[in-house]
């Protein structure tokens, strides 16, 4: 039987939550670092959660060293303030998605997992209210590493620790909404999807070349395809 790890980005891929987790974020770094400049001008699109605090602080003139000294503090404050934002009104699946997720929850040649920028805590905060959560019991989190092209290999060595099955190239799908979704999977040869779901274009996302490339999760049938296709 050939199997097949689906890795799922959070933001823009699974789940809208309409700015809850920007506004806790701006609330944690103004509370921690003072930063009270403007964050409506950097897209976070596929970034991890440290290597957007670097970018944003990195730019308002702070040492990388003084950035990393205060991060636990303002994950802290951000977790506090996203729990509190992230409710069922603002916080929903994408369309398309939650019959996605039960359709390859049923499969037995399918393990399900996360790979997100998000630190794990907050990406599970923002799959809660639409009760996603259960779909993804590991993944491979921005909390985990900076770089996203470093994900990839954490989810496959968990995923082996829970059956022993090593999975190996483009039997890793990686689904995701922005560019680097399609760039952390090339390094690996992993099969990638693009969804233009989130804040990146269709013609962006197309250009960086993902094996398959979709408008939404909702022509169900189609995503279902690409995913369980063995690789030609």
């Amino acid at each position: 039987m050939y199997r097949r790890l689906v890795l799922f980005d959070v933001d823009g891929t699974l789940i809208t939550d309409r700015g809850a987790a920007r506004q806790a974020y701006e609330t944690a770094l103004h509370e921690v670092y003072g930063y009270s400049g403007d964050l409506r001008r950097y897209d976070f699109s596929g970034r991890t959660d440290p290597q957007i605090t670097h970018m944003v602080l990195g730019d308002a003139g702070l040492s990388s060293g003084d950035i990393d000294s205060r991060m636990p503090a303002l994950w802290e404050r951000y977790l506090a303030a996203l729990a509190r934002n992230a409710t069922a009104d603002r916080v929903h699946a994408l369309p398309g998605i939650p019959k996605l997720l039960e359709s390859l929850s049923a499969r037995p040649d399918v393990m399900l997992a996360l790979l997100t920028g998000n630190i794990e805590p907050g990406a599970r905060l923002k799959l809660a209210p639409p009760a996603l959560n259960g779909y993804f019991p590991f993944g491979a989190f921005g909390s985990d590493s900076p770089r996203r092209e470093e994900l990839p290999p954490i989810a496959v060595e968990r995923a082996s620790q829970i059956d022993g099955h090593r999975f190996r190239g483009r039997d890793v799908v990686i689904i995701g909404d922005s560019i680097y979704d399609v760039r952390c999977g090339t390094p690996h040869d992993a099969t990638t999807i693009a969804i233009a779901s989130g804040k990146t274009s269709a013609e962006t996302l197309q250009a960086e070349g993902p094996h398959y490339f979709f408008h939404s999760a909702e022509d169900l049938d189609a995503v279902l395809g690409a995913i369980l296709s063995p690789p030609v």
